[in-house]
């Protein structure tokens, strides 16, 4: 599985994104896709994910900003960023049983 990673940029702060992670190769599901940010200095951690079960989970920090969605056709995963703020400002992967793909940095202004 290779995962490819689009979507980030400059945005003000307020304003919203979309990212998309597009996998490639044998994926038997898209169940276990999830996005995860690293910020300078700081540890990795999950942002928004979709579990086993097809549902979907959100840290805290994102939880009524950020929505996670799938469309299986593309084979591909999407993270809807809304209402971003300075301290969203990360690298974005997204990560698939494992496999992670490249980043996707992602820098809000105040």
């Amino acid at each position: 599985v290779q995962l490819q990673a689009s979507g980030g940029g400059l945005v003000q702060a307020g304003g919203s994104l979309k990212l998309a992670c597009t996998a490639s190769g044998t994926i038997p599901s898209l169940n276990g896709m999830g996005w995860y940010r690293q910020a300078p200095g700081k540890q990795r951690e999950m942002v928004a994910a979709i579990t086993a079960g097809g549902g979907t989970v959100y840290a805290g920090s994102v939880k009524g900003r950020f929505s996670i969605s799938r469309d299986n056709a593309k084979n591909t995963v999407y993270l809807q960023m809304n209402s971003l703020k300075p301290e969203d400002t990360a690298v974005y992967y997204c990560n698939l049983h494992s496999t992670w793909g490249h980043g996707t940095l992602v820098t809000v202004s105040s």
